[in-house]
């Protein structure tokens, strides 16, 4: 069986084709919503297509409560993928994954899970014991001076998308949406604890890594327990702001496919921050996509990437 075969080290079991995106929130972001799954251990997997990128890709998704994660790009026929999107018809703006049809589900079983070729199977897993990325990155000790710090605002908000506009131009950050050709100066700097970097330009320190996917009640929890047992050595951690979020992104993408640098996990692809959305929802800051986006789920899941700001 090829995608067995080639994706069987990871125990990879049976493919729910009942799953979809749209019941994904409710069945896992409320702990458990499907009477079926029991336990926070449990994966359930199932295809979905990724349509963000100009060429729509078939993905095998890896699903469990708090937990999301991609793990194969299936190498569908393109037309038969692209038929596909034209049959959801005219979608909300943010809403780019969606359910393979019978056609493509046919193809699956015969060409990927019941066929022998595994040529057509991408994993994008890599192996649970892979080392961190390297930084690539000049110490403090090796940086060059900064000439001015940029302060950038750090207090929680509610925002319109009017005001996301005003604050991305205010700080030519390099939002895909709002405004492509920005670039905002950052100065990156290892600390050489396999943790965190700091930007000596804004003043903060940031988790190389982060938290998994979760609610905000659950994001709060976590950051207290990060602060009660001192991460890197600090108990001051917190959600960046929007605009120290969007301080991140990159004008071109990462070898991680990512508006990020590669100093960072590509495990957070989409991130809490701590700002509520005028009239209604949260913001967050997609790395992947490479803009500031907003949901308005009363109960939101997302990742977490904290920062902290360091003293002068």
């Amino acid at each position: 069986m090829g995608l067995l075969h080639k994706l069987m080290p990871m125990g990879i079991p049976a493919i729910d084709w009942e799953m979809t995106p749209e019941y994904t929130f409710g069945t896992f972001e409320s702990w458990g919503g499907k009477e079926r799954v029991r336990s926070k251990n449990e994966r359930v997997y199932y295809f979905f297509i990724d349509a963000w990128d100009e060429e729509p890709k078939v993905c095998l998704m890896e699903r469990g409560i708090k937990h999301a994660r991609v793990i194969a790009e299936i190498l569908a026929p393109a037309e038969m993928v692209r038929r596909c999107v034209r049959e959801q018809g005219k979608v909300a703006r943010f809403e780019r994954t969606h359910p393979i049809n019978e056609e493509l589900k046919e193809w699956l079983l015969a060409h990927v899970v019941e066929g022998e070729d595994d040529s057509m199977v991408m994993p994008l897993v890599e192996p649970a014991d892979a080392p961190p990325p390297a930084s690539g990155l000049p110490g403090r000790e090796a940086a060059p001076a900064v000439p001015n710090r940029i302060v950038l605002p750090h207090e929680p908000a509610e925002m319109g998308e009017e005001d996301v506009v005003t604050l991305v131009q205010r700080f030519n950050f390099a939002d895909q949406e709002r405004n492509p050709k920005g670039q905002f100066a950052k100065a990156l700097v290892d600390n050489h604890d396999g943790l965190t970097v700091s930007d000596r330009v804004t003043g903060l320190m940031w988790q190389r890594g982060g938290i998994d996917i979760m609610s905000h009640r659950s994001m709060r929890r976590a950051i207290d327990r990060i602060n009660a047992t001192r991460f890197a050595g600090y108990a001051d951690w917190r959600l960046p702001s929007l605009a120290e979020a969007l301080s991140l992104l990159e004008p071109e993408k990462s070898a991680a496919d990512q508006y990020l640098h590669g100093c960072f996990s590509g495990e957070q692809p989409f991130v809490f921050v701590d700002a509520t959305r005028k009239p209604g929802g949260q913001w967050f800051v997609d790395f992947k996509q490479g803009r500031a986006f907003w949901s308005s789920g009363t109960i939101p899941g997302g990742f977490g990437r904290l920062c902290r700001r360091e003293e002068e």
